[in-house]
């Protein structure tokens, strides 16, 4: 039956009005509350000395957090991306003072999450070392991760960021494991982490780890070369074994110390894989003392009863040439509170018994 007015004429039908919108919102999907949000209207970003020879996809990678990757790519190919006006390709390398157009995108609603507190951001900021205009060196409390995720409301990153709202650039340049405290360098600028990433990769950065691990580390076992592969447990736990599928891993290993039941190495990666000195000590028939994911229960309970709180892994010394000046420098770390409780109750348990 057709609709009618006041007047008992037959109404007017309703047409829906469409709404012209760029593709790349059209094909991410629609916004909604609590979901997504969309940048309206175009941004032109000049490219900084800082971001100097960076490719455009991880240039607007980094603009657009949170726009899927595919998303990104698209708006480039279709030729809404312009480089000083002209069409280019994602891999096209930026100069400094180059005007990118930018579309308006859907970007993914950031969940609202807890903010570091001052009393962490104390601790982290205590925790520097050494700070220049290219770099921070910090000694990671065991317990911190390096960034927020899985659970995580935020890492080491996060805080330095949180403690210093005003700094544009804050990446860190490589990770610790959660548990292992320690050196961990972070770039200040775009350039540097790209530096200090190539120096990693070239291998010209040294680390030094302190380790301590169960049992009489012989003096003649100074190097442990065996490819380690990484792997998913049952419950989605991620691991790390030694197999020949693995990639090729290097720790050169040197005895500091020899205890009842407990030996201090100091161990050096010479590759960066994960869990590297974890699973290396393992094959080698040395687990480092408190290791949940690795040492067998036994040997973990008997640790625990003997007063060891934490992973004894510390990452003890970097050696690297600094970014800008190309100045030799060495950093190192002292242990922590909990470290260097396990060694004196070892030494005192030693004295006791001579």
């Amino acid at each position: 039956m057709s609709r009618k007015t006041a007047t008992g004429k037959p109404a007017k039908p309703r047409v829906k009005k469409s709404v012209s919108r760029p593709a790349s919102e059209i094909e991410a999907g629609p916004a909604g509350p609590g979901r997504d949000a969309i940048q309206q209207g175009v941004v032109w970003v000049t490219v900084d000395e800082d971001n100097h020879g960076q490719r455009l996809d991880n240039f607007l990678l980094a603009q657009l957090r949170g726009v899927p990757r595919s998303i990104v790519y698209r708006i480039v190919r279709k030729g809404e991306v312009r480089v000083n006006k002209g069409r280019v390709k994602p891999d096209t390398r930026l100069a400094t003072g180059d005007q990118v157009r930018i579309p308006p995108v859907i970007r993914k609603e950031k969940t609202p999450q807890t903010a570091p507190g001052s009393r962490v951001q104390g601790v982290v900021e205590a925790a520097v070392v050494f700070e220049n205009e290219q770099m921070l060196v910090v000694n990671k409390p065991s317990g911190i991760a390096v960034h927020g995720g899985s659970g995580l409301n935020f890492g080491l990153i996060e805080v330095l960021r949180s403690a210093r709202p005003d700094a544009r650039f804050l990446e860190l340049v490589h990770r610790l494991d959660r548990d292992t405290s320690g050196l961990v360098m972070v770039a200040k600028k775009r350039s540097a982490l790209r530096y200090l990433q190539d120096e990693l990769r070239q291998r010209r950065i040294r680390k030094y780890y302190h380790a301590l691990v169960a049992g009489d580390w012989p003096d003649k076992l100074g190097r442990v070369h065996e490819p380690l592969l990484r792997y998913e447990m049952s419950n989605g736990e991620r691991r790390v074994r030694v197999d020949e599928a693995g990639k090729p891993s290097l720790t050169t290993f040197r005895c500091l110390m020899r205890y009842k039941g407990y030996s201090l190495v100091e161990a050096s990666p010479v590759t960066g894989r994960t869990h590297q000195i974890r699973v290396h000590s393992l094959c080698a028939g040395h687990p480092i003392a408190g290791d949940d994911k690795y040492m067998d229960d036994g040997s973990l309970k008997a640790f625990r009863a003997a007063g060891g709180q934490r992973l004894m892994l510390h990452a003890r010394a970097l050696e690297l040439a600094l970014p800008v000046t190309g100045e030799a420098v060495r950093f190192e770390a002292p242990y922590d509170e909990a470290f260097s409780y396990v060694l004196a109750r070892l030494e005192v348990r030693a004295a006791g018994e001579n």
